[in-house]
């Protein structure tokens, strides 16, 4: 069942290795329940034939030792379940936990390419699966497994011709479930797939409905929805189908062959083979392997569904890391955050170079200013300088120091980003600043007030502790993004990468920011993504990329008197402080 070539889930049973007492306690008290099923065979075959003959006081012994019986096996199986379930549990604890660390060190080209509904399935609905296919594959599965091992040696103990006639059908049974078992797991990927696209289109309808109602296209949006909901609606069916038709083909068969084993022990009591009693016992044997049966078959086609699980967590476990920090990595000391880029050349797909033998020398508290058309690289740059990509060829320094060499934590410790589109998790402004660092409330305090921020926030009745709402919609997008920079200055980094954070404010919130941003941009190095040129005429180095090359550098004044590309970008902007 546990097929390590296709789903790997062999591996995961080992993750039950550090539970090993509660499994082996599980499994004595399993036994007991399975050595149940043959005892209470036994002891249909005497009440069987004291019915039939009246004998009213034999009849109550048999009840009474059945009911002994039973209580013996359900309390083995309440304490079986019990210690069974939370080495299963755990497992897919462990599974969701280790994949979104894994995710977390997944480059982010490759997470970009999937959109957050479909993670956040994988993550939810098919680990739960995984661990559900775990937990009955030792708290279901395998006792009924044992059960038919138990019961069936039981009825060749009684008769062994009459069991051997029976084993003609177990081929049948089991020809059809692995068939219908292969069918189910590719319409359960499908399904899953499925789930998936609409889980993803969900969330973009969601974030995007005020833009929606904007372009007054509900209708366009409503037909997109229905659309893969009829194709969610087709796969599940799909799946269903194949387990509807499944249920009844191996029922038949079941049905057929108890029929079929009637007949033969009646040909055998009458030959003399066998008596009354051990016919009953064996008849009363016979159903109970039928349970064990329809769950094992219910349980291949869970696993089934199962393996398409584990096959799509197993497409992000797959996906490229990003770099890795060196066993020696030089630690940090002082850092003055100055930046070389030495004939640096990259590509996102080592084909289309998006940056091209770039070099560029960034001295520490410089403000430099990236301008040029989109596509131009410079938001590359930025990955680049965090380490989130690594250059096919040339070198990046950071204080004289290769950044490959430097442990990366400490390196994006040193430096601090403001995006142009502000994220905030769920929690208060307090927690939302630190983002998840230590740090004091004066340190907080401080850095809300070099951004800007602390007058705004302190006119909310609960100040710093103030809850922010799901992306944080209960505040305005300047005082979001004066949140960002108190985020950014608060570990003192020595580097602070913006990328335009103003590019989409009204001209009062636009101000409030800047002032917010020249405080946080002193004493510190400052490259700067500039939309508008307007924002970087103070810069000390503008650098005009364009497909990934520098055109042009110098000050601003420099580059208009030059009339190159520079100068042509600010008169689309309608920028003519410069000498004609």
């Amino acid at each position: 069942m546990l097929n390590k070539s296709e789903a790997g889930f062999r591996k995961l049973i080992e993750l039950l290795k550090p539970h090993h007492r509660k499994i082996i306690w599980g499994f004595v008290f399993m036994l007991v329940y399975v050595v149940c099923w043959p005892l209470l065979a036994w002891l249909a075959g005497q009440l069987i034939p004291a019915i039939g003959k009246g004998d009213l006081s034999k009849v109550l012994v048999v009840i009474t030792q059945a009911l002994c019986v039973f209580l013996v096996q359900k309390l083995a199986q309440f304490f079986q379940d019990i210690l069974l379930a939370d080495p299963s549990l755990r497992i897919s604890q462990d599974l969701r936990q280790n994949l979104f660390s894994k995710l977390q060190k997944t480059k982010l080209e490759a997470v970009e390419k999937l959109s957050t509904g479909d993670l956040t399935y994988r993550l939810t609905e098919d680990a739960d699966r995984v661990g559900e296919v775990i937990y009955k594959t030792i708290q279901d599965t395998t006792p009924c497994a044992l059960q038919l091992v138990a019961v069936y040696g039981y009825m060749v103990y009684l008769d062994w011709q009459l069991s051997i006639s029976t084993l003609f059908l177990a081929p049948i049974v089991a020809v059809l479930v692995s068939k219908f078992g292969a069918k189910v797991m590719i319409a359960a990927e499908k399904s899953q797939n499925q789930v998936s696209e609409l889980a993803g289109l969900l969330g973009e309808a969601i974030q995007g409905l005020p833009l929606v109602r904007a372009f007054a296209a509900e209708e366009w949006l409503q037909q997109r929805f229905n659309q893969q909901v009829e194709l969610h609606r087709k796969a599940r069916y799909q799946n269903l189908r194949l387990l509807a038709l499944q249920h009844p083909v191996i029922g038949f068969i079941e049905a057929s062959g108890i029929l079929t084993v009637l007949a033969l022990g009646a040909a055998r009591i009458q030959s003399g083979g066998l008596d009354s009693k051990g016919f009953s016992s064996y008849v009363a044997a016979l159903l109970m392997l039928i349970d064990p049966i329809s769950h094992l078959t219910t349980n291949f086609n869970e696993f089934k569904q199962g393996q398409a699980s584990l096959r799509r967590l197993k497409a992000i476990e797959n996906e490229p890391l990003e770099i890795e920090d060196e066993i020696d990595a030089i630690k940090l000391k002082n850092p003055k955050g100055d930046i070389l880029f030495e004939s640096v050349e990259f590509s996102y797909d080592n084909k289309n170079k998006v940056i091209n033998n770039l070099s560029l020398t960034i001295s520490g508290g410089q403000i430099v200013a990236l301008v040029g058309p989109s596509g131009a690289g410079k938001s590359t740059l930025f990955s680049l300088i965090l380490r989130f990509n690594k250059p096919q060829k040339g070198n990046i320094y950071f204080d004289k120091f290769p950044i490959e060499n430097l442990k990366s934590s400490e390196l994006r410790t040193q430096i601090a980003i403001v995006p142009q589109t502000v994220v905030v998790f769920s929690g208060t402004i307090y927690e939302s600043i630190c983002f998840g660092r230590v740090a004091t409330k004066k340190d907080v305090i401080k850095s809300a007030t070099i951004a800007n921020a602390h007058d705004f926030i302190m006119e909310f009745p609960n100040g710093y502790e103030t809850r922010l709402e799901e992306r944080g919609v209960n505040l305005s997008g300047g005082q979001l993004q004066r949140i960002a920079i108190a985020r950014a200055v608060l570990g003192n980094p020595s580097v602070l990468l913006l990328d335009e954070a103003t590019s989409a404010l009204d001209s009062e919130a636009e101000a409030s920011v800047q002032l917010g941003i020249k405080q946080a941009m002193k004493g510190r190095t400052v490259v700067v993504i500039a939309h508008r040129l307007s924002t970087v005429q103070e810069a000390d180095q503008i650098i005009v990329l364009e497909k990934g090359t520098i055109v042009d550098k110098g000050t601003h004044d420099d580059l208009i008197n030059m009339k190159g590309r520079y100068r042509e970008l600010c008169e689309k902007q309608f920028i003519r402080n410069a000498d004609p």
